[in-house]
C-alpha cells in the first residue's frame, strides 16, 4: 500500500503597492482592508519615508484582523532587512491567509524590494510575489517621469513605473481624455507589458490587483539583467528629504491652518508629499490632512473620534526638496495650544467682529476655538474668537470700546 504524501504547502502571496508620493497608495490599500466582498484575508507592510509614522494612523482606524508591521526609513536600503525579518517573522501567523500586501514608501525603487523574494533561500520558500502594483497620480505623474536627477541617481518614478505589472492610472476626475491618451503613451514607452487601468481615489475591484499571478522573472530580466546581483547600488536624490514631528498636544486649528498656508504658498512647487494626524483642542475627532504641491486636502476624518485612553498626539510628515528642517518644526510647535488661555468662563471682555464689541466668556475651547464668546447686544449673539491674542478678544476696558 503505497503512503499518501503530505501536500506541498502553497507559498503566500505578496502584492507590492508602490507609485510616487501623492498617487493614491494608501486610499487604494484602504479601500481593499475596508472591502467587505472580496472575504480575503491580508497582512499589511507599510513603510514610510521618515522617522515619524502618519499611515499607521489613519490605517489603524480601518482594521480589524490583520496585521499591520510598520517599518520607518527606505523598504529599498536602509530597512531592507527588516523587511526580511519582518516576513520570517510573519509567516507563522499568516501562512493560511490570503496573502501579504507591501506598501512601499514613495521613495522606494521597487527592484530591490522585489529581489529580496529570490535571493533568500526562505524567504522563497515561504513567499511568492505575486505582483508589482504601481499606482501613478495623472497630475503631476508626467512632471515626475520627465524630472533630471543628479548624476548616478535613480529617477524613482521611472523605475516604478518600470516594474510595474499593472498601473493604475489615478485621479482622472482631474485630467481630460485627451491629456489621460498622452500619458499612457508615455507609461506604454517605458513599461510596454503593463496593463493600465483608469481609476478616481484609488477605487478598483480588489480582484483587479490582488492574486492575480502577474510578476514574471523573465519580464523583469529582460530589462533589468542585473535584477539578482544584490551588490546593486541604489542612491537618492540628496536634495530630498523629509521632516517630521510628533508631540503629545493639541493644536490650535486657526493657528495651524494659517501655518499649512504659509508652507504651502512658500514650498508647494518643492513638496512632493505631506501628511498629518493632529489632535484638535476642544474636538473629539482626529483631524487628518495631506497633499501634494498646492494640492491641500483637510478635515475631521468621520469615524476616527479620539478613543478613551488613546493619548492625543499631533504628527505630520512632509517630503520635498530643500526643505528648512526648522523652520517646518518650529512653526508647528508654535500652533501648540498647550498654553492656558487668558480669560476664564465668565470674564467680561472685548471681542473682534469687525468692530470691538462687549461680550462675556462662556466656553473655553469650543469646537476647536479658544473661546466661545456671548456679546452685550441684547439678541445675546454667540461668536468665537480662534486664538488667544488681542487681534481676536482683550480685556474688557470702558475706553477701548
Amino acid at each position: 500500500m503505497k503512503r499518501k504524501m503530505p501536500a506541498k504547502k502553497s507559498n503566500v502571496p505578496v502584492t507590492i503597492l508602490t507609485g510616487f508620493l501623492g498617487s493614491g497608495k494608501t486610499t487604494l490599500l484602504n479601500h481593499i482592508l475596508q472591502d467587505e466582498t472580496h472575504g480575503m484575508k491580508f497582512a499589511v507592510i507599510e513603510n514610510e519615508f521618515g522617522e515619524v509614522g502618519v499611515d499607521e494612523k489613519v490605517l489603524s482606524e480601518n482594521i480589524d484582523e490583520e496585521i499591520v508591521e510598520v517599518m520607518n526609513g527606505c523598504i529599498c536600503c536602509t530597512v531592507r532587512g527588516d523587511l526580511v525579518e519582518a516576513l520570517k517573522k510573519l509567516y507563522k501567523r499568516v501562512e493560511q491567509f490570503d496573502g501579504v500586501i507591501i506598501e512601499t514608501t514613495g521613495l522606494a525603487d521597487p527592484a530591490p524590494v522585489c529581489q529580496t523574494f529570490f535571493i533568500d533561500d526562505m524567504i522563497e520558500d515561504m513567499y511568492r510575489l505575486d505582483s508589482v502594483i504601481t499606482v501613478v497620480d495623472a497630475k503631476h505623474i508626467t512632471e515626475r517621469l520627465a524630472e533630471v536627477k543628479p548624476e548616478g541617481v535613480e529617477n524613482e518614478a521611472v523605475e516604478q513605473v518600470a516594474f510595474a505589472d499593472k498601473i493604475l492610472l489615478n485621479k482622472v476626475d482631474l485630467s481630460n481624455d485627451a491629456e489621460l491618451t498622452k500619458i499612457e503613451g508615455e507609461l506604454k514607452k517605458i513599461n510596454p507589458t503593463a496593463s493600465i487601468q483608469r481609476t478616481e481615489q484609488s477605487k478598483v475591484n480588489p480582484s483587479d490587483i490582488l492574486n492575480i499571478q502577474a510578476f514574471e522573472l523573465k519580464r523583469v530580466l529582460d530589462f533589468d539583467p542585473e535584477f539578482l546581483d544584490e551588490d546593486q547600488e541604489h542612491q537618492h536624490d540628496s536634495t530630498v528629504s523629509s521632516v517630521a514631528v510628533k508631540v503629545e498636544a493639541d493644536v490650535n486649528m486657526e493657528m495651524l491652518e494659517q501655518w499649512i498656508r504659509r508652507v504651502i504658498t512658500g514650498d508647494g512647487a518643492n513638496l512632493y508629499r505631506y501628511k498629518g494626524v493632529i489632535a484638535v483642542k476642544g474636538m473629539p475627532v482626529k483631524f487628518v490632512f495631506q497633499g501634494v504641491g498646492m494640492l491641500f486636502h483637510g478635515g475631521f476624518q468621520e469615524g476616527a473620534a479620539w478613543k478613551k485612553g488613546e493619548k492625543r498626539e499631533s504628527r505630520f510628515v512632509f517630503i520635498g526638496k530643500d526643505l528648512d528642517h526648522k523652520f517646518y518644526r518650529e512653526g508647528f510647535l508654535a500652533c501648540r495650544a498647550d498654553q492656558p488661555l487668558r480669560f476664564p468662563v465668565g470674564t467680561k471682555v472685548c471681542a473682534n467682529v469687525g468692530q470691538w464689541e462687549e461680550g462675556v466668556v462662556i466656553k473655553q475651547w469650543d469646537e476647536g476655538n479658544a473661546y466661545r464668546i456671548e456679546l452685550d447686544n441684547g439678541e445675546k449673539t454667540n461668536v468665537w474668537a480662534p486664538i488667544d491674542t488681542d487681534h481676536y478678544v482683550r480685556k474688557f476696558s470702558e475706553t477701548q470700546v
